[in-house]
């Protein structure tokens, strides 16, 4: 698979050769498209038509007329558009639009998504903690030595001096900390991802080296956090949760191996517990196949620290202290405890858990955000109660649910249709968007599992296209793919190996504003990697596979 993997970086990264340093007027995904879905191109020059051509011999194959202008404020620019999505013949092609340009060399193709989907679910593999990690890409061999073996002092647990293991896991940023929370929502949506498109999922190689026998290498890769998440239970057998695993500041850009700084578990907080408690609860469900054992470890635990919580029905923060590492401190810790009711539930049957969950949901207004993260988990709960086949739903409240996760999804086709760029987020920027734009892509993907509609999809390719070059910059946000792809993120693992290419696969947060986005290691706040991120684009790219 290595040698495979190998092949394919290079043709992927060696069919935008022609069009290396500079920026296109026609600006689309450089990666390609799929034959039976949407196809479009943003323009920013005035222009009234356009061409396809096909790349080998350049013959016009298609053309059409563009829609606009479209005036945009946030990026200030007139737009026009061409849709070329009636063509659906495989292949390699380019768009010329008269009197303007031309656009980078793209594919359409059914397989088009795979190659980018493997490249970012292997980066989790690269993110491990505590082994080593190797992996060939674009003609370069990426690589660290086992890191963080002394995971971790028990000092801030009344433990001064020991050290209790609390290895594994994944570095969760462009920081090698290990934090509870974050780890909550993107195996959430990892899980999800495995429960919707499992057969497409199964049957795509990954190359990981064989951690947990007889897993399929998705669940494997999961897996690996999970051993993780399950040693910030506190072993007191309470239930309560370390908040994280880190040491109290950050490190320097040096090598995971490298980096020698003592790091501790840190008090419990009951959003991490919560969190805790929804990730195991999916472990057990997700696992139990292929290790039913395993499963018993993961759902004991999650209804160990659930008891925990119902009797501590207070919320109780983190705080810092000694700590300047991510805090991932919530305002709230109620869509936790939503999250933690449903996921159990869903994996048990007990009714006292869809009690829990059905008592509490009526109260969360809207039911369902276009703009999530980290913080706000209650859509993650909404899904599961909504997409549960298992008997005993309130059939009113199912409804209600349902309904609005379709009335969502509408909104965003709508906002993404009023973007010029397809973004349906629309003019909101912030440290991380574009997570929350992939992340967009899980309230489709859950409409369209409820009641089925090409403009869902449609949407989630504009996502797609959106983070592969269709974009203000016209540029890639994925290390590794696209065009003009980001060079410098805010990594430790890129700013430390002496290559010039970035670690591959990673999506970086994008602006803080429409146009402040830069491509500098030393800018966290547009330019970092996270897990959190990372999951909502596999999930996208997930959904996309196996489309015909």
């Amino acid at each position: 698979m290595k040698k495979l993997f190998v092949i394919l970086s290079l043709l992927l990264a060696g069919c935008h050769a022609e069009a290396s340093g500079g920026s296109f007027p026609v600006r689309l995904n450089s990666i390609g498209f799929l034959p039976g879905t949407s196809k479009k191109a943003t323009i920013i020059q005035k222009c009234s038509g356009f061409e396809l051509k096909r790349a080998t011999d350049d013959e016009k194959v298609f053309s059409g007329e563009v829609t606009g202008p479209f005036h945009q404020e946030d990026v200030n620019q007139d737009a026009w558009v061409a849709d070329f999505s009636a063509f659906a013949d495989t292949g390699s092609y380019y768009l010329e639009v008269p009197g303007v340009g031309r656009s980078v060399t793209f594919r359409i193709s059914d397989d088009v998504f795979r190659f980018p989907y493997v490249t970012t679910m292997r980066a989790f593999y690269l993110w491990r903690c505590g082994t080593a990690v190797e992996g060939d890409f674009n003609g370069q061999h990426f690589a660290h030595a086992a890191c963080h073996l002394d995971d971790g002092y028990c000092d801030y647990l009344d433990g001064k001096g020991v050290i209790r293991k609390g290895t594994k896991g994944w570095h969760d940023a462009g920081d090698y900390g290990k934090y509870t929370v974050n780890a909550g929502i993107t195996m959430g949506t990892l899980f999800l991802a495995w429960e919707q498109f499992r057969p497409t999922l199964e049957k795509a190689t990954l190359g990981l080296p064989e951690t947990a026998p007889g897993f399929p290498e998705y669940l494997e890769e999961l897996k690996w956090e999970t051993d993780w998440l399950l040693t910030m239970q506190y072993p007191d057998g309470s239930g309560r949760v370390s908040h994280k695993l880190t040491r109290t500041n950050f490190a320097g850009f040096v090598r995971p191996e490298d980096d020698k700084g003592k790091r501790y578990f840190t008090e419990w907080s009951s959003t991490a517990t919560a969190d805790f408690v929804a990730a195991m609860a999916m472990a057990a469900r997700n696992f139990q196949p292929y290790d039913a054992a395993y499963a018993k470890t993961c759902l004991d635990a999650a209804e160990k620290s659930y008891a925990f919580l119902k009797k501590h029905p207070e919320m109780k923060p983190f705080e810092q202290g000694d700590f300047t590492t991510g805090a991932y401190k919530g305002k709230s810790d109620k869509d936790e405890r939503l999250w933690a009711a449903v996921e159990l539930w869903e994996t048990t049957g007990n009714k006292n858990y869809l009690e829990d969950f059905e008592k509490s949901a009526p109260s969360f207004t809207p039911r369902i955000d276009s703009d999530w993260d980290w913080q706000n988990v209650k859509n993650l709960a909404m899904f599961t109660y909504a997409l549960s086949k298992r008997e005993g739903r309130n059939p009113k409240l199912a409804a209600t649910i349902q309904q609005a996760i379709l009335a969502n999804a509408d909104l965003l086709v709508e906002k993404g249709k009023q973007d010029i760029y397809g973004r349906p987020l629309g003019s909101r920027y912030y440290w991380g968007c574009n997570g929350t734009v992939a992340r967009q892509a899980v309230n489709l993907q859950v409409a369209n599992a409820i009641s089925p509609n090409r403009a869902y999809t449609n949407t989630v390719v504009s996502i797609v296209d959106h983070l592969l070059g269709r974009n203000v910059y016209d540029r890639s946000y994925i290390t590794g793919l696209g065009y003009q792809p980001p060079m410098h993120p805010h990594d430790r693992n890129s700013g430390s190996d002496n290559i010039e290419q970035p670690w591959p696969g990673y999506l970086v947060g994008g602006g803080r504003t429409a146009t402040d986005w830069q491509d500098k290691q030393s800018d966290y706040t547009t330019n970092e990697i996270a897990i959190n991120w990372q999951a909502a684009l596999v999930y996208a790219l997930a959904g996309l596979v196996d489309q015909h």
